[in-house]
């Protein structure tokens, strides 16, 4: 048993996330958002932050992912017994849900840092005996369900992670809500405010915001319309009641319909996007609010594949946590970092040579291409001009392709087919793979192992793009539409190169997709594959370039440094 009590001795910072990615084993993730979570919680340690982090214990995790022979995803439970790794905390907190009172119990999960630092993580919980049947599996799938569904899971989060947090004598300098899930515990904290007065309970005087607004931080981390939850206010008073009287949810979550987002904008001090043009995009989704921007990072010691963990360690001592140092790259000689990233490329081809049975060739060129499955992202956007593509890549290239698709996202789901048919229609001309079941211990294999990392979103509905980060830090060049972090990180040629035209406008109807096919067919052609096969000192100059100008700079310490500075002490 740990002593957790200890943990509540300063007042922290209180992270709250629906999701959150520390580590294979406990799957209460679906993607970035939740792998960002993990990575902040592990920078927070690192930094020896006074940090609590809450989320949902998702007992059935996101789905286990499996491909047919006709190409469609199939998803099947990912069960995990949170009492074989986590301690139960003796604190219960209650909640209404539907009028009905729902038990709320913790699990704990402890960050360690080698620095010393450590971040409790309170995985939320209905599954007890003393609830009713439906209310019991309210904490079992992430992002599973219907509305109702979704906005009981975020009644649990943001007023049950709150009032958990309250039984347990946690002191809250600060509530960072990761995404407005977790807006509802802004309820809780009006609730806190309001003076009594002597007329009806919902007086308008009676209740002051601006108090709320100064213990509250808020992350947006998408332009993509589905990402931002609404509720129907006829749902919202079936299942939530009368938490604060209706006219004042209404003003601030929105008139029509309860928005989480504009509910958790109008509450906090400090709101930002999660790169620099992802907080202009914001601005102009959302005018008449101030949005500012911190660029996403990752973590630097979890996503370095172990070979170049013993090369930046030999080469840079204290790295993982002063990635500050990274700058210093070029003292690694060029032949050594070519066989940590060779050792890196044969970790993967094992891999899939094991799952799928095909051997890849690891002279070849492997281009990677990892993430959620949505259609904004354009997964199968390299194969538009099949002969364009043979003609190119033919004995040149080879592909490497893994993500998931939410189980409701049948546009998403197409995609991986189309995918899967283009496999099948270009086998025995070029190898090309989709891996099953992307996640955590997937993303670390196949990230280090590509020699190319592609990315061709819609700009500009990619808000950050934290596995490019992954990629450069592990000296894999980012080849990408000018979105997210890259418009940033994007040197052309000298740390990676651009897709299609530079990023003017910030409307969210932008689409060049011809002239984005065009520009990836041509610099593939005309300048990627020759510098890889011709001038492979050239090649490691990149490679080098992504680990000192990129990776020592988009990482999570450097964002926490940020978010301590700017937000979170201020």
């Amino acid at each position: 048993m740990s002593d957790w009590k200890r943990f509540i001795a300063d007042p922290v910072i209180a992270y709250f996330s629906m999701e959150i990615g520390v580590s294979n084993d406990i799957p209460t993730y679906s993607g970035g958002l939740g792998i960002l979570a993990g990575d902040t919680i592990k920078a927070a340690a690192d930094l020896q932050l006074p940090m609590v982090a809450v989320t949902l214990i998702s007992r059935k995790g996101y789905f286990q992912q499996s491909i047919d022979e006709e190409g469609w995803q199939r998803e099947t439970p990912n069960e995990w017994f949170p009492e074989k790794t986590l301690e139960l905390l003796p604190v219960k907190a209650l909640v209404s849900v539907e009028q009905r009172d729902v038990k709320v119990q913790a699990w704990l999960k402890c960050v360690k840092s080698p620095t010393g630092g450590e971040v409790p993580i309170l995985f939320l919980d209905t599954d007890m005996d003393s609830n009713d049947p439906q209310d019991r599996t309210i904490t079992d799938h992430l992002y599973g369900g219907d509305n109702a569904y979704r906005l009981k899971q975020e009644i649990i989060l943001g007023m049950g992670g709150y009032r958990i947090l309250a039984g347990l004598g946690f002191r809250v300098r600060k509530y960072h809500m990761n995404e407005g899930h977790a807006s509802l515990l802004t309820l809780d904290l009006l609730n806190r405010t309001r003076r009594p007065v002597e007329d009806t309970w919902d007086e308008r005087d009676s209740w002051e915001p601006h108090r709320v607004v100064q213990q509250c931080v808020f992350t947006t981390h998408t332009p993509v319309t589905a990402g931002h939850d609404r509720f129907p206010y006829d749902l919202v008073q079936r299942i939530l009641g009368d938490e604060i009287p209706l006219y004042l949810l209404q003003e601030l979550g929105g008139r029509g319909e309860l928005n989480m987002t504009r509910l958790a904008l109008n509450l906090s001090r400090f709101v930002n996007g999660v790169a620099k043009k992802h907080g202009e995009v914001s601005q102009a989704l959302f005018p008449g609010y101030e949005i500012h921007a911190i660029t996403n990072g990752i973590h630097p010691f979890t996503w370095a594949s172990p070979h170049l963990v013993k090369l930046f360690s030999r080469y840079l001592p204290s790295w993982g946590t002063e990635p500050e140092l990274l700058v210093r790259v070029d003292t690694i000689p060029d032949a050594e970092l070519w066989e940590a990233h060779l050792g890196a490329k044969a970790m993967l081809f094992q891999y899939i040579a094991e799952t799928t049975g095909v051997s890849l060739d690891p002279d070849l060129l492997t281009i990677g291409f990892a993430r959620r499955v949505a259609t904004y992202k354009r997964g199968n956007l390299i194969f538009t001009d099949l002969e364009r593509l043979l003609r190119i890549g033919k004995g040149r290239i080879q592909l490497v392709f893994a993500g998931k698709a939410h189980p409701q996202d049948q546009p998403g789901k197409e995609i991986i087919r189309n995918i899967i048919n283009e496999i099948k229609q270009l086998q025995g001309k070029i190898d090309i793979v989709y891996l099953e079941n992307y996640d955590m211990e997937l993303a670390t294999l196949l990230i280090p192992g590509v020699d190319l990392w592609l990315n061709n979103p819609l700009r500009p509905l990619e808000a950050s793009g934290t596995s490019g980060m992954k990629a450069a830090l592990n000296g894999v060049p980012n080849f990408s539409v000018l979105d997210g972090w890259w418009i940033e990180g994007h040197i052309e040629g000298v740390t990676g190169w651009s897709i299609g035209p530079p990023p003017l406008g910030n409307s969210i109807d932008q689409n060049h997709t011809d002239e984005d096919v065009r520009d990836l067919y041509e610099k593939l052609e005309n300048t990627i594959i020759p510098l890889f096969y011709e001038d492979r000192p050239g090649w490691i100059r990149v490679m080098k370039n992504a680990i000192g100008k990129n990776a020592y700079y988009f990482n999570t310490l450097v964002m926490m440094r940020r978010y301590v500075a700017e937000a979170y002490f201020r």
